[in-house]
């Protein structure tokens, strides 16, 4: 027994395991099933606003657009329809998404007010594996910053697919400078090489910004490189066995009617669950170096407890020396009698 409680003493010590219990104590699964459900209402907004607005650049480069597309679809399996139908969204409806009518109106309208709900949720979840609690700022200029920061992100999936089509021509004509056939085994392997590491950098981007921005924690650049470098390593393997993971509401008889969006609800909830791990991944090594995640909020609480150390300190002085009612008062007395 004793060999089995020593065992278990070493377990609980390691850096998964106390990941693990960080994430379950703050309610992690909990908060990850709210965001993925904001998440699915923002996206459907996001890609019709984001259609309606950059439509007619898209169309005109069909290298571009074939790009946003593959781009979308793995990171969302399931949301575009790219021709056999399991999709949720046809590309060609989008296509012809435009700003100016009802439809595009109700969608920025629900764009603002989904994206700017997830980041607030996103941030006071990031915050509970850190331990601390919601940012005290001024709540206009913070939705201001909300939405800064989602005009950036949606920025940063244009050039994203601009980067992918530039490294496929980069790497296309290095293949031909090389007499190597795109379709070859060492072509396919360099193109799939190449695109594997494009992703992983630009998740590693996004989550670097939104444990930094976003949440509005102090983590130094090395802890939040690796924090972030892993949670993107657990995207992409998501990415890569996406429709294995999602195959299971398409094939339940009573669900096949809703798989599509029980599918997205199932994959956003599988992100949303990455996205809370690596914090309390990046939380917990903080933790092990000393360094605080709110400095200020840290100084609070030291200046909180030093004051009531200090009022303990002077009521045992006074009950010690002063006042009838003092310890050496009662003494005598209690010698008196």
């Amino acid at each position: 027994m004793a060999r089995i409680a020593d065992l278990v003493q070493r377990v609980q010590k390691l850096r998964p395991v106390r990941v693990f219990l960080r994430y379950l104590e703050q309610r992690g699964p909990l908060m990850a099933a709210g965001l993925s459900y904001q998440a699915i209402f923002a996206t459907f907004a996001a890609i019709w606003v984001s259609f309606s607005i950059a439509g007619f650049v898209i169309q005109s480069n069909p290298e571009l657009r074939d790009a946003i597309f593959s781009i979308i679809s793995q990171a969302v399996p399931g949301l575009i329809d790219m021709g056999d139908g399991e999709g949720a969204v046809d590309k060609e409806r989008l296509l012809e998404a435009g700003i100016l009518g009802w439809t595009g109106a109700i969608a920025l309208g629900g764009l603002v007010l989904t994206a700017l709900g997830w980041l607030a949720s996103g941030r006071d979840a990031v915050r509970a594996m850190f331990g601390i609690g919601p940012q005290q700022v001024n709540p206009f200029l913070l939705k201001l910053k909300d939405l800064g920061l989602a005009a950036v992100f949606g920025v940063a999936l244009l050039l994203s697919a601009a980067l992918s089509v530039f490294s496929t021509a980069a790497l296309s004509t290095t293949l031909d400078f090389f007499s190597i056939s795109q379709d070859s085994l060492p072509g396919i392997l360099a193109t799939r090489t190449a695109g594997l590491f494009i992703v992983l950098l630009l998740d590693t981007v996004v989550l670097a910004l939104f444990y930094r921005l976003v949440s509005g924690i102090a983590i130094p650049w090395r802890r939040l490189l690796g924090g972030s470098l892993l949670g993107a390593f657990a995207l992409g393997v998501l990415k890569a066995i996406g429709s294995t993971l999602l195959g299971g509401a398409s094939s339940n008889p009573l669900l096949a009617s809703f798989a599509v969006i029980i599918g997205l609800l199932i994959w956003f909830n599988f992100i949303c669950q990455v996205i809370l791990v690596a914090a309390a991944w990046i939380a917990i090594g903080m933790e092990d170096r000393g360094i605080a995640a709110d400095p200020e909020l840290e100084q609070q609480q030291r200046d909180e407890q030093l004051a009531e150390e200090e009022r303990i300190r002077e009521q045992v002085v006074n009950e010690m020396t002063g006042g009838p009612r003092s310890w050496l008062s009662r003494v005598l007395r209690r010698g008196r009698r």
